[in-house]
């Protein structure tokens, strides 16, 4: 069942995306993670949806929703779209995706595993930082194969 906010913020993402030539596909309020996690789904409708596209819709959403104030409690917005790759690889699209669910793929066993999800925290030269319920994880970008959006949760 959508969470009951899902129309008013259908309703104010989609005049905001219309100035930005995007379009909302949908949105899910995942209020079971912590902080709550508000995901609208976009797509431009002239070339293929970017991070530039998900960059521009959630600056110009989450000032409309900040005055619109009808979230009460602390949230994160994410702006997603099935145009971006999935898997992440620049310095820009680590920061641009802090704060979201990854999986991180390591060649070898580290720390007895080879598969780990978390929330990304950042990226050094050295190491990649997840959050683990609570709990960072620092692991070595030596060993890792591919660090990618968890679209699982």
């Amino acid at each position: 069942m959508a969470h009951p906010l899902i129309p008013q913020i259908i309703e104010l993402a989609t005049p905001v995306a219309e100035q930005l030539q995007l379009e909302v596909v949908g949105a899910v309020f995942h209020t079971n993670q912590n902080p709550p996690i508000l995901r609208v789904d976009i797509r431009n409708p002239q070339q293929d949806t970017g991070l530039d596209d998900c960059e521009r819709m959630s600056r110009a959403l989450e000032a409309t929703l900040d005055e619109a104030n009808i979230i009460a409690d602390a949230y994160v917005l994410e702006i997603s779209s099935p145009g971006i790759s999935r898997q992440l690889t620049s310095d820009r699209e680590f920061i641009s995706f802090k704060g979201f669910a990854v999986i991180v793929a390591t060649s070898e066993p580290f720390d007895g595993q080879q598969e780990w999800t978390g929330q990304l925290i950042r990226r050094d030269d050295n190491f990649v930082y997840l959050n683990q319920k609570g709990r960072a994880i620092a692991i070595p970008r030596s060993l890792i194969s591919k660090v990618q959006l968890n679209e699982r949760r």
